[in-house]
């Protein structure tokens, strides 16, 4: 019942719109009318302007909000869920999708493709619309389309989830086959540590400086960085420091991330990381501005839950493997489980994502608006 050429036409339409995390406002309008021709009834929150108040990078874009569409349901079936975000990563200016013969689909030039996540949205309006067209039978179907996810789900952190009657959720958004769903993600703490020292010249006198550069080499070389354990990793990833090659460098930056698929291992990280500043610029005579937030908190949805186990009987109903796994990539459902709403995250087809070798096809763009179709109707 998917009708294919439709569905493709519509992805590459959507790929058109610049999208960018915070310039969301055209592809967000596109869609406030394609839900209202599906008849849901539409709304989008205040988000693009809390975001806009409290965020420098947010710059001069027009403010855009959280989308959301509901649609009666013809059943007395409990309602459901389905998300995609509505932001891409850079870069994303002038993005145009070709198709080569085989069915892949690519970026034309060198910006990402933006199936990340617009294979998931393009999904979800495809079985929408063969459900309408079919008269096919559903319960209320609640639709959300977020901003901001590829910056920790800035948006979705700002939803107020008791307006939402779903409590379950499928989000399409994760890489891999059509039959796949990421049911646990991580715990991701980010932070910066700025280490003081003291200025002296390094020829004349390096005796009467405090060498921050040193003081942060030094505080690193006692930390256990990539895998620490099975489902934890700690990175610093980006150092800044000095002035001149001559000059006792008096400040040192160092950021990074924590990211564990338990909570409590993520903190306990964090602690071991910050006292190992702590303890060797105390020694060096310096000292330490420090700034850490949790960007999203870690969840699992167990197997035998009903929203993985409806999952599993629609991917057996369309021939797929129905597997399950962990992520160490957040998304919006990270912020979804802390809001009550027990969701799963579905592959959808996009594939070598971040990347201007971004790709999908037209059967995975088929195969997830069939997966879509499934979960939506299941039990009607």
């Amino acid at each position: 019942m998917i009708h294919k050429s439709r569905l493709v036409s519509q992805f590459k339409k959507m790929v058109e719109f610049d999208s960018e995390t915070y310039h969301e406002r055209e592809i967000a309008d596109y869609l406030t009318g394609e839900l209202k021709q599906l008849g849901f009834e539409v709304w989008e929150d205040d988000a693009g302007l809390r975001l806009k108040e409290k965020l420098s990078e947010y710059g001069t874009a027009v403010p855009t909000g959280n989308l959301y569409g509901y649609l009666k349901g013809t059943t007395g079936s409990a309602p459901i869920l389905l998300s995609a975000h509505m932001d891409t990563v850079k870069p994303g200016i002038g993005k145009r999708a070709v198709q080569d013969q085989r069915g892949r689909i690519t970026s034309e030039g060198d910006t990402v493709l933006g199936a990340d996540d617009l294979s998931g949205i393009a999904a979800i309006l495809e079985a929408v619309r063969v459900i309408k067209e079919n008269n096919l039978a559903h319960g209320d179907i609640e639709v959300l389309f977020p901003v901001a996810e590829e910056n920790y789900g800035k948006g979705s952190q700002l939803i107020d989830y008791s307006k939402i009657k779903s409590k379950q959720a499928y989000v399409f958004d994760l890489s891999g086959k059509i039959g796949l769903a990421a049911t646990a993600a991580p715990t991701i703490l980010s932070f910066e540590i700025r280490v003081k020292g003291k200025n002296a010249h390094a020829g004349f006198c390096p005796q009467l400086g405090i060498n921050a550069i040193e003081i942060t080499a030094h505080a690193i070389s006692q930390l256990k960085q990539g895998w620490v354990d099975n489902e934890t990793t700690v990175n610093i990833g980006k150092i800044s420091g000095g002035k001149q090659t001559n000059i006792v460098s008096d400040e040192c930056v160092a950021a990074g991330e924590i990211r564990s698929l338990k909570d409590h291992k993520a903190l306990a990280e964090w602690n071991r990381l910050k006292a190992a500043f702590e303890g060797t610029a105390a020694g060096y005579g310096g000292s330490l501005e420090i700034s850490v937030e949790k960007q999203i908190e870690a969840y699992e949805i167990s197997d035998g839950e009903e929203v993985v186990e409806r999952f599993k009987r629609v991917c057996r109903s369309l021939g797929l493997k129905g597997s399950t796994q962990y992520t160490l990539g957040g998304s919006d459902n990270n912020h979804f489980v802390r809001g009550g709403i027990r969701g799963i995250v579905v592959a959808c087809g996009m594939n070598e994502v971040h990347t201007p070798n971004e790709f999908t096809t037209e059967d995975e763009l088929e195969k997830s608006a069939l997966l879509a179709l499934g979960l939506i109707t299941e039990g009607n």
